[in-house]
């Protein structure tokens, strides 16, 4: 995919440097260009060493960070798409199919959240935020793949399942339910890859998994920081003004996240995030999942159950 670089507001000095330096190189400077983009890079890498929660959140939601038609092009060989719940009809913002994972040839049935680049694509796949009808397919694909014998991939990216009164209507809260129930009981290998927001239920419903990993500024928790803000301060109109401070309460990043077991594996992201080399990041996260994968196809299905419903039972005890 092409990538258009997009400063985030904490960037904007790094942004100032960068512009320097395509001054200097239209005026024919070359050395004074490359200085500038020398700063910029060291900039650039003293910024997201040191990014708080919310930046995070901000870099998870980068508009040019890979999505996951980007990613299956890349993971999968032989992709095909499979469509619809079964019951009421087809959801654009979770996608899945099978195919074989590149460089094993291992099979695998890969479900996930597709947010779409541009307005025409974010509005065609609802901004990533599934309905009923989307967790039901996924539900109905991981069933599949357990009848097949083939091991389950999902990559996580939404802000949480879809709030609208239709979606209510047919039953978001126990079809993300049934989604949850049907990872922990799969007789297959299922990894979960966090790959930019993992919001509330929506994103758990494809995230009960064997392994989880996560990309570095990946963000994962219970609500929006938006959203936790609006509910501890009693106000919607400042809730961005207090979502920092509820990001750092919050713990919502993968270096957190790892240290109270909620995820297994951090990934590493390009310099500047996954949006800067989109390449990289997915090449990183194929490493990943094949890493995690290998060993938990030797491990037999009632074996799997068994660790992964521990595994979850484990992170509700107190410490």
């Amino acid at each position: 995919m092409a990538v258009t670089i997009s400063y985030l507001d904490f960037e904007k000095p790094i942004a100032t440097i960068a512009t320097r330096a395509a001054d200097y190189r239209a005026a024919g400077d070359e050395a004074g260009a490359k200085h500038a983009e020398g700063a910029a890079r060291r900039l650039l890498a003293e910024t997201y060493a040191r990014l708080t929660p919310w930046q995070k959140t901000q870099v998870a939601r980068h508009p040019s960070r890979p999505h996951f038609a980007d990613m299956v092009k890349v993971l999968v060989e032989g992709f095909i798409p499979l469509a619809g719940d079964r019951a009421f009809g087809e959801d654009q913002a979770i996608i899945g199919g099978i195919g074989r994972l590149r460089g094993s040839g291992t099979p695998v049935m890969v479900i996930g959240h597709e947010k779409g680049h541009d307005t025409a694509t974010r509005v065609k796949h609802n901004f990533g935020m599934g309905r009923p009808e989307g967790y039901r397919k996924a539900i109905r694909l991981i069933e599949l793949a357990g009848r097949f014998n083939v091991p389950v991939v999902t990559l996580v990216d939404t802000a949480g399942a879809f709030p609208g009164l239709d979606a209510e209507e047919r039953g978001q809260a126990e079809a993300i339910a049934r989604a949850t129930e049907a990872c922990l009981a799969a007789p297959v290998p299922v990894i979960a890859a966090i790959t930019g927001e993992g919001g509330s239920g929506g994103a758990v419903a494809l995230a009960a998994a064997d392994r989880v990993i996560m990309f570095e500024h990946a963000v994962y928790a219970v609500i929006s920081p938006e959203g936790c803000a609006s509910i501890l301060w009693r106000t919607a109109d400042k809730a961005s003004d207090h979502a920092p401070e509820a990001a750092e309460a919050m713990r919502v990043t993968a270096a957190d996240l790892k240290k109270l077991g909620v995820i297994d594996t951090i990934v590493t992201e390009p310099l500047g995030g996954a949006h800067r080399d989109p390449a990289a990041a997915i090449a990183s996260l194929a490493a990943a999942i094949g890493t995690e994968l290998a060993p938990l196809l030797l491990v037999a299905p009632a074996a799997l159950r068994k660790a992964r419903r521990t595994k979850f039972i484990e992170m509700g005890r107190l410490l």
